[in-house]
């Protein structure tokens, strides 16, 4: 399989904010045609604006956990710039409360989000990319895809149910050109994180730095995770020079899972 930037059409999901935001700059400054899909038009709209080669780039409303709203945003995405080549799946949710307080309602919501949208979107390209024999498919998860945390019960089976989809679904298309990985991020330096950082100050009366500890001391080198070595990890992924990568769980996370 041969993949040139120039000549591919991606999609991502997510890709307005966050990381996901990261990911669609890095992909449009090699020239990419880009298909963003997010919940929110006026969000979609205003990142676009600020990304590089924004011509390329085309903002389409999707809730990833309907999938006829993702039907009707593929074909969407296909109807301007063709066939999809890679597919970047990377919206999420990830609401914190114990798990004795987790309501069925609460934990349908986030694997419908994490989990069953990362189906739904995977669905509309594989069969395009088995008759090609060539494609891309690259799921965001967390280093929650590779250990367990706190308050987060539904997340982490979510992401875990990412990653055993990411590595099934890597052997049944290990002949067909196809490489499906998942990246495994940790604490990643975003507005979340930031908000974040804030209420425990204003909650706590701790400072700004210790605060940010909270999040920066599972890291092994004591920091947040910067979005852009998460963008630099999916370029490596769409490249050519990883086409023997397949079915892996890649953490950027400073050494906090190995």
């Amino acid at each position: 399989m041969t993949m040139t930037f120039t000549d591919s059409h991606a999609v991502i999901t997510g890709g307005a904010t966050g990381i996901g935001a990261a990911i669609s700059a890095a992909l449009l400054a090699q020239g990419v045609k880009l298909s963003i899909m997010g919940r929110r038009k006026s969000v979609l709209t205003d990142a676009i604006a600020r990304f590089p080669n924004s011509g390329n780039a085309q903002g389409l409303v999707c809730d990833v956990s309907d999938p006829d709203a993702v039907r009707q945003a593929f074909s969407n995405a296909r109807r301007t710039f063709g066939a999809i080549d890679i597919l970047i799946n990377c919206a999420g949710a990830a609401p914190t409360m114990p798990f004795h307080k987790l309501t069925t309602a609460d934990w349908n919501n986030v694997l419908a989000v994490n989990l069953n949208g990362v189906f739904h979107c995977t669905s509309e390209v594989i069969n395009e990319m088995r008759e090609k024999k060539a494609g891309r498919i690259i799921n965001i998860a967390s280093t929650s895809a590779l250990k367990g945390y706190a308050y987060v019960s539904a997340y982490c089976a979510a992401k875990h149910g990412v990653l055993g989809l990411t590595r099934a679904l890597a052997l049944e298309t290990a002949t067909h050109g196809i490489t499906v990985n998942a990246i495994c991020p940790g604490y990643t330096d975003t507005d979340i994180i930031r908000d974040s950082v804030k209420n425990i100050v204003d909650k706590t009366g701790r400072s700004e730095a210790q605060a940010l500890e909270t999040f920066t001391s599972s890291n092994p080198q004591k920091r947040l995770i910067d979005p852009q070595e998460i963008a630099d990890t999916v370029l490596w992924l769409c490249s050519n020079s990883s086409r023997s990568i397949t079915g892996q769980a890649i953490s950027v996370s400073g050494g906090e899972v190995m």
